[in-house]
């Protein structure tokens, strides 16, 4: 058993062996960078002319650029102008009169013609100096000469007129509107709110004073006058441009603008620029994806990255279908959704696993919104058909498990097209219909293609499939048929120990399939020479009776070589052929060894390791449950227990044996596999061995005695069919 027998087997990780780490390590890298290169440069580069123009806005159109198709879309260049236009409309909104501000401009005036009335009352001063003092107040220092001049010389019943009718326009002027920056409005209406009745000289003194106490008692508001423009622009409502097939959208020699920008890329008609910037986003996000698919594989299914023929694999599909999104994605409406994508889920999850579908579905999903110009719609409908697809692919025990798959395939299509395609295209029906129809044939079509692959990536790269398990454990395969024909006993013992190891396996939910197909062709080595194999031989007839007990053991442990040699002449899966090598591990033919020290008289004159089978140790569940199975089988053959309980005890002392001698210590059974196992073993094996009536001989009742035969098989040939 492996050192960590105590984890769950939820928990259990795969790693690199110690000796080749520094080289998976490598290859995982090489491999990496190898798809994320692809998947950044099918990205960025398109893989077909595609005859679009390459201009940019301020390019002078080098011919007529007329429309393929007709076309009606929501122009967001029109829709923004329109915006413009109306929020410029709007008025710009001040606040309301400032009953503060007036109240304010009376009280200044008010000090001021008091100061003017003194001024005025000075008999001292000169004209000039009263001139100075008053020019000396701020809201006075550009009073006019003639006006001025008027004031000083006023008698003092016309002052005191002037005095209230300043006051009074002051006070009725600044109770209306008056908006910052339109102050000189304001002045210009101060002589129609003067009294008719002052004279003239009277009404020019008043007009001059009040104009120079009048300030702006209303202010832009910014904020209202923003929320009027942003409502202003969201009542615009969108504008549609509409082009009929052949119409000319830009015509040679003027100058390209966004409008004619925007029209050519709503009908795919312009190829951007690729310029070495353009390179960056799709690189790094490439390298992040295949980051992410590395890691989930990591801690979901480990065994991938460090197995270079599933790594290969894996790294080739996905290549290969992010070339074939670049190729069709942008296609067109229809053959974009004709894509055959969740062929990949189905390949990855029939040859590699569940979670390798999963993660390349994602991938692929990535990619592909990517290349359809970062398209959602496209993103979701090749993740989630791939998605679907790899959930209920199952085991691909039957045709029928791809296409129910791609059934699936197909409603999942149907939703996505709907839910991004049905707000837009429901003016549009006939385009909404051929797109439908292309997500529903994407299914079968994925379902052929995935079925027709499968039998090409199994023995091009010795991977492991249900239908490639299932072709190899039909009775008529060649290498069986040998089995059957040149040693039959053998071939009863590996159906024997099939039926066993695949109780056990279905008990501890390993590969059932695999553990059945390994237990058929563990001993096809047997062929080589049959009759040296006891359940092959003649009664009495045994000749390792003429044997050394090393040449013995040499022939004996030779099956396993044999077998190899077998496996690979037949083309078996690498998995398979580990059952041939693996079943043995590197246990001792322990009566021949027994047999060889007898003769020596000294255990130290025997060599244990011509003894021991060449190994390796069981690597798998799988692996280790036939070598049990094949030895608890040939134990209780050899044995013929009348009870259960002595089947009990055989099972038990075998797989003691097992686990003394180490044999399971590079797999990961754990003690609770074990138990699983015993329980499973000995349940079957009593059903062999269960007492049957033993009938009268022919002889017996007619009172005849039949003669004994002249020779019995001995013991040593039980154990040595066995060995």
């Amino acid at each position: 058993m492996s050192k960590n027998a105590t984890n769950t087997r939820g928990n259990r990780r795969a790693r690199p062996p110690r000796r080749v780490r520094w080289w998976a390590w490598l290859r995982l890298i090489l491999l990496g960078v190898v798809l994320a290169g692809v998947t950044g440069t099918v990205m960025v580069l398109p893989l077909l002319p595609t005859g679009r123009v390459v201009l940019e806005e301020g390019d002078v159109a080098p011919e007529d650029i007329r429309a393929p198709r007709s076309i009606t879309y929501e122009s967001a260049i029109l829709r923004m102008e329109e915006q413009e236009r109306a929020a410029a409309a709007v008025r710009p909104i001040y606040t309301r009169p400032d009953p503060a501000r007036a109240r304010q401009q009376l009280d200044r005036a008010r000090q001021v013609l008091d100061y003017l009335g003194a001024v005025r009352a000075d008999t001292l001063a000169s004209p000039a100096q009263k001139r100075g003092w008053i020019l000396a107040v701020p809201e006075l220092a550009d009073f006019p000469s003639e006006t001025l001049d008027i004031l000083l010389t006023l008698p003092d019943e016309s002052w005191d007129r002037v005095q209230w009718e300043t006051l009074a326009v002051i006070d009725q002027a600044m109770r209306h509107q008056i908006r910052e920056g339109y102050l000189e409005d304001a002045r210009e209406g101060v002589p129609a709110l003067v009294s008719l009745d002052l004279s003239d000289e009277e009404a020019a003194v008043t007009i001059a004073l009040a104009q120079r106490f009048l300030v702006p008692n209303s202010f832009l508001d910014a904020t209202a006058t923003a929320e009027a423009q942003a409502r202003a622009r969201e009542e615009v409502s969108s504008v549609l441009r509409t082009f009929k097939a052949g119409q000319i959208i830009v015509r040679e020699g003027e100058p390209v603008t966004a409008l004619h920008i925007e029209a050519l890329d709503q009908l795919g008609l312009r190829q951007p620029q690729v310029k070495w910037i353009d390179f960056v986003g799709p690189g790094l996000l490439a390298a992040l994806g295949t980051a992410l698919l590395f890691l989930y594989l990591a801690r979901f299914q480990p065994d991938v990255l460090w197995d270079g023929r599933q790594l290969l694999l894996l790294v080739l599909l996905l290549s290969l279908f992010v070339l074939g999104a670049g190729l069709m994605v942008p296609g067109g409406v229809v053959l974009r959704y004709l894509s055959p994508a969740p062929s990949l889920a189905m390949l990855a999850t029939a040859a590699l696993g569940p979670h390798a579908g999963v993660a390349a579905s994602i991938f692929l999903g990535g990619a592909a919104g990517v290349i359809a110009d970062n398209s959602l719609e496209i993103a979701t409908y090749t993740a989630l058909g791939g998605l679907v697809a790899a959930l209920t692919l199952g085991r691909v025990e039957r045709i029928g498990a791809l296409f129910r798959a791609g059934a699936y395939v197909a409603l999942a299509h149907v939703t996505v097209i709907a839910i991004f395609r049905l707000p837009q295209d429901i003016t549009q029906p006939r385009d909404l219909l051929a797109s439908a129809l292309a997500g529903v044939a994407n299914g079968p079509i994925s379902a052929s293609l995935a079925l027709g692959m499968l039998f090409l990536i199994g023995p091009l790269f010795d991977v492991i499939t249900t239908m490639r398990l299932i072709e190899l454990s039909r009775p008529d395969h060649p290498l069986l048929q040998r089995l059957l024909r040149e040693a039959p006993a053998t071939y009863h013992h590996s159906l024997m120990v099939a039926n066993l190891a695949e109780q056990a396996a279905e008990s501890l939910s390993a590969n059932v399939l695999l553990t059945r197909v390994g237990a058929y062709y563990h001993d096809v080595g047997k062929i080589a020479r049959p009759y040296f194999f006891v359940e092959n031989q003649v009664e009495g007839m045994n000749p390792h009776d003429q044997l050394d007990p090393r040449t013995s053991a040499e022939i004996i442990i030779g099956h396993v070589k044999d077998g190899l040699e077998l496996a690979r002449r037949y083309r078996l899966p690498r998995r398979v052929r580990a059952f041939i090598s693996e079943h043995h591990g590197t246990s001792r033919a322990s009566f021949l060894y027994s047999k060889a020290v007898q003769q020596a008289g000294d255990a130290t004159q025997v060599d244990e390791s011509d003894f021991r089978y060449p190994g390796p140790k069981p690597q798998s569940r799988e692996t280790a449950l036939v070598m049990l199975a094949d030895s608890c089988e040939a134990a209780v053959r050899a044995a013929r227990p009348t009870s259960a309980e002595e089947v009990t005890e055989i099972v038990n002392r075998v797989i003691a044996d097992r686990v003394a001698d180490g044999q399971l210590s590079e797999c990961d059974l754990t003690l609770h596999d074990l138990e699983i196992t015993r329980q499973a073993f000995i349940s079957s094996l009593k059903g062999l061995s269960h007492p049957r009536i033993k009938y009268p001989s022919k002889e017996q009742e007619t009172g005849e005695r039949k003669p004994e035969a002249k020779g019995r098989r001995k013991v040593s040939d039980s154990r040595l069919s066995r060995s």
